[in-house]
């Protein structure tokens, strides 16, 4: 099955691909090595992109985007996730943040939000996951207090943890409890804070990611004003509801697993073949998962073009996803493993990187950005609610 979709979107895929082989190293693997010049180079491919109107592409001109459709900003973020994601940490901004801004903010949080976003001058990080709460999200500690002193202020402590991009964001998504409900869920309230605060400590947690990726984020009474709340005070979870639709169906994983698996006979050549018959199977049933995960994340786009947002298909979409993830990452080691490592052919060389650069960033797939058992929880409560009503 194809998923054309149409011959603007063919262009735009090639001027993409075109873009990241001529400005981009030739073994790039990602933003966040141990090599600085990785990041450098991610952030002058932003700053290209924007200049060329493509790092958001389907925002509103007003916003600095160019309006084009939905489905032009789905090719750009395929092929971005495909080639280890050039745009380095901006994704965060460009797929979620920057639209639940529109969505939600102020016009003054617009002015002060959009314009970087877009010209690919600021990184945002999320303040969500905690040490004693990160799947379930609403039994959150960090708690904002009105401030004493008569101002319009609040005060915010606590401790974020797994907050990606913490030691070079600029600004923070960050998410606390500002008073108590019947239900959790209730008297949460959405935050936009600057990172350079001295009340604000990061500390990195060493991980096989490589750096800049899992941070601790402490705050010790960190004075924010009533114009940095997003939103309704006390309504922030209709707010991460959204966030969530916009996170899940926004990294493309399934491009980078069908460019891979895509790949591997044309590297292996003459050994492609010697592979056991059990391999090839289970390499076709992947290519057939990474089509329907496609096709899952094109019906929450489309969803999303509407206006509206369904919690369960951003689920079920985000439960195929992740579990590909990680079955083709098994698969490609697999295939790669027949691969000498110093036979000196480079695209062979480039191939075992990627792939083990893929599985490594698979491990973490069913767990970030929301478990996969609390994925099931929310389609299963999305099912029964649709059957009750019917």
């Amino acid at each position: 099955m194809e998923f054309e979709m149409g011959p603007q979107a063919t262009a735009l895929r090639e001027q993409l691909r075109e873009l990241v082989g001529t400005q981009m190293p030739a073994d790039f693997l990602g933003a966040f090595t141990d090599d600085p010049a990785d990041l450098d180079a991610a952030q002058r491919f932003c700053r290209l992109l924007a200049e060329q109107g493509l790092l958001c592409a389907a925002w509103p001109e007003e916003f600095g985007g160019r309006a084009s459709s939905v489905w032009e900003q789905t090719v750009v973020r395929e092929e971005m996730w495909a080639h280890h994601e050039p745009r380095g940490a901006q994704y965060m901004g460009v797929n979620w943040v920057g639209p639940i801004i529109m969505r939600h903010g102020t016009p003054e949080q617009q002015r002060t939000h959009l314009p970087p976003i877009a010209n690919g001058e600021v990184i945002w990080c999320q303040g969500f996951s905690e040490p004693e709460s990160g799947s379930d999200l609403a039994s959150l500690r960090t708690h904002a207090r009105r401030a004493e002193d008569g101002s319009d202020g609040w005060l915010i402590s606590g401790q974020k943890i797994w907050t990606s991009y913490a030691t070079m964001a600029q600004w923070c998504f960050l998410l606390a409890r500002t008073s108590r409900g019947e239900r959790k869920q209730q008297g949460l309230t959405i935050f936009l804070v600057r990172m350079d605060d001295p009340a604000i400590q990061v500390r990195p947690i060493r991980a096989m990611l490589g750096p800049h990726h899992l941070n601790e984020v402490f705050f010790d009474d960190l004075r924010v004003s009533e114009a940095d709340v997003l939103g309704t005070v006390d309504q922030g979870w209709s707010i991460v509801q959204d966030v969530m639709s916009f996170e899940r169906v926004g990294i493309a994983r399934y491009a980078r697993c069908e460019r891979l698996l895509a790949a591997a006979p044309k590297v292996l050549g003459a050994r492609w073949d010697e592979l056991p018959a059990e391999l090839h199977g289970r390499w076709a049933r992947m290519l057939t998962h990474c089509r329907r995960a496609r096709l899952m994340a094109y019906r929450v786009v489309a969803m999303q073009a509407g206006g509206r947002v369904n919690p369960g298909d951003a689920a079920a979409y985000r439960i195929a996803v992740t579990k590909l993830d990680q079955e083709s990452a098994e698969v490609l080691m697999e295939i790669a493993a027949v691969l000498p490592e110093d036979s000196g052919d480079a695209a062979a060389g480039y191939f075992r990187a990627e792939v083990e650069d893929h599985w490594r960033y698979s491990q973490a797939s069913t767990v970030s950005s929301g478990s996969i058992e609390m994925q099931r929880i929310l389609l299963s409560r999305t099912l029964l609610a649709a059957a009750k009503a019917s």
